[in-house]
């Protein structure tokens, strides 16, 4: 079977959030690459978290992910308390999308 190459970026824009970079990175990269395998129209994905506190929400995160797909990109963004719960609702968001894009591709035959 014809592989396709993956590429995958991470954005951290929150500095005090450096010690979790390694591990939220393989998270997203783990549930990515998993989404991809054995398909090929996957070819790649951005990662990028945010803080977006302001006056009104303290410590809260922003998380959005982009599937890099033929014929059509995938995005999810989640906003969160904690940086682990906003990345986990924004890759469960992609994942979901993605499995009904592939679904609604396999099932063109059927009347919408």
């Amino acid at each position: 079977m014809n592989t396709v190459e993956f590429s995958f970026e991470f954005y951290n824009e929150v500095p005090f959030l450096e010690h979790l970079e390694t591990e939220l990175r393989a998270e997203a990269e783990s549930r990515l690459r998993e989404l991809a395998a054995d398909h090929t129209d996957i070819i790649g994905a951005s990662v990028a978290i945010e803080e977006v506190t302001g006056d009104t929400t303290p410590h809260r995160y922003q998380v959005r992910v982009v599937v890099y797909m033929r014929p059509d990109n995938v995005a999810a963004v989640e906003k969160g308390e904690t940086v682990e719960a906003a990345l986990n609702g924004a890759l469960a968001a992609v994942e979901r999308q993605v499995r009904e894009y592939r679904n609604k591709l396999r099932e063109r035959w059927k009347p919408p």
